[in-house]
C-alpha cells in the first residue's frame, strides 16, 4: 500500500503528523516518533510571550539590571540581546530535530497573537533548516473594544508580515471561535496560506469543588471531538477550497484518520491519543489504515480521498435539515 501524501508541497511518507506537545519538544521523543513511523513532526511551540516574558524576568532579576527602564535604548538593546539568545536555543533544538531524518519534515511552530517584532524570526527558522512553519495563531475574542472584523484582519496581518519574511510554506491552525469561518478562512486563502490545520483544542481550566478554585488539570481530547474537523473539512473540500487542510483534535485511532481522509483531508495531527496510548501508538494507526485499505482495495490515500463527499453533506441546509429530522422524530 502506498499511505504517502502531499501537505503544502511536502512529501509525506504517510498522512500521521506529530503536533505540537511536550513530546515534540524532546529530541528523544522525536527520534521515537519518526522510529514508529511519523510522517512529519511539529516541533513544540515558541512562546510570542514566552521570549518577552522570559526577558522581562531576566532584568528584573537583579537591582543593578534597574538602570534600564531609565534608558529606553539601553533596556531595548538588552531585551533584543535576550530574545536572540531564546531564538538561538530554539534554532539549535530545530537543527538537531532535522538531523534526525531528513526524510521527515519538520514544521516549526511559533504561537503568537501580534504582528509586531516576531515575523522577522521566520526568516532565521527558515534558514536553519524547517521545511515550513505552522502558526498558531491565539486571539480569544474576549476584547469587548475589539470587533470580529478587526480579529479576522489581525489574523491576516500576521499571515502576510510573515510570508514576506520567507519563503518556506506556512499553515495556520486555527480555533473554532469565528462568527463565520468560511470568510476568515477565505480571507487567510487569499493571503496566500498554504495550509490550514483544523482545529486548535484550547486550555479548558477545572474546578476543584473542596478548595472552590479554578485549577489546572491534563485534559486530553475524546476521540468524539473528531467530528468538528470532520465536518468543517467536508464542507470545506467539498467547495474546492484551494488548500490543504489538515484534521486535528479527537483523531485517536485509525477509524479517525480514515474518516478524515474520506471527506478530504491531506493528513492529521495527534497528540492526545500518544501520551494515552504511548508513541508505538503510531504504528498502530498505520498498521490500521493499511489493513482497511486492502480490504477495500485502495492502493494509495488518493482512491479515496473525499470519496464519503455528496452534494448533501457539503450543503449549509444539511445542518437545518437534520435538527429537523431529529426533532420531528422526537415528536412522532
Amino acid at each position: 500500500m502506498d499511505l504517502s501524501t502531499t501537505y503544502m508541497g511536502l512529501k509525506l511518507k504517510n498522512p500521521v503528523i506529530i503536533s505540537s506537545s511536550r513530546i515534540t519538544g524532546d529530541i528523544e521523543t522525536i527520534r521515537q516518533c519518526i522510529g514508529y513511523g511519523a510522517g512529519a513532526i511539529v516541533l513544540k511551540s515558541i512562546f510570542e510571550e514566552q521570549m518577552d516574558s522570559s526577558v522581562e524576568a531576566k532584568l528584573k532579576q537583579s537591582n543593578e539590571n534597574e538602570i534600564y527602564y531609565w534608558f529606553s535604548e539601553a533596556k531595548e538593546k538588552v531585551m533584543n540581546l535576550s530574545r536572540k539568545a531564546i531564538l538561538d536555543h530554539y534554532l539549535h533544538f530545530l537543527q538537531a530535530a532535522k538531523s534526525i531524518d531528513n526524510t521527515v519534515p519538520i514544521i516549526s511552530s511559533i504561537h503568537c497573537k501580534s504582528a509586531d517584532n516576531w515575523p522577522k524570526y521566520a526568516r532565521e527558522i527558515e534558514n536553519a533548516g524547517a521545511d515550513a512553519l505552522e502558526l498558531n495563531i491565539s486571539i480569544f475574542p474576549f476584547n469587548n473594544s475589539m470587533t470580529s472584523l478587526e480579529i479576522e484582519d489581525l489574523y491576516v496581518k500576521i499571515l502576510k508580515k510573515v510570508k514576506k519574511e520567507v519563503s518556506i510554506p506556512v499553515s495556520i491552525k486555527l480555533g473554532p471561535f469565528f462568527t463565520n469561518l468560511c470568510s476568515i478562512i477565505n480571507r487567510l486563502v487569499d493571503a496566500g496560506v498554504d495550509g490550514l490545520v483544523l482545529f486548535n483544542r484550547y486550555f479548558r481550566p477545572d474546578i476543584d469543588i473542596d478548595t472552590l478554585k479554578v485549577v489546572s488539570r491534563e485534559h486530553f481530547s475524546s476521540p468524539e471531538e473528531m467530528s468538528l474537523p470532520l465536518r468543517w473539512i467536508a464542507l470545506l473540500s467539498g467547495h474546492h477550497i484551494p488548500c490543504d487542510l489538515v484534521a486535528s483534535t479527537g483523531i485517536h485511532y485509525d477509524t479517525a484518520l480514515i474518516k478524515q481522509i474520506l471527506v478530504g483531508a491531506k493528513a492529521v495531527e495527534i497528540c492526545s491519543t500518544l501520551f494515552q496510548n504511548g508513541i508505538p501508538h503510531i504504528a498502530k494507526i498505520l498498521e490500521g489504515l493499511e489493513n482497511w485499505m486492502k480490504k477495500h482495495h485502495f492502493e494509495c490515500l488518493d482512491d479515496f480521498r473525499g470519496k464519503s463527499l455528496d452534494y448533501q453533506t457539503t450543503d449549509a441546509r444539511f445542518e437545518r435539515i437534520q435538527y429537523m429530522k431529529r426533532d420531528f422524530e422526537e415528536i412522532f
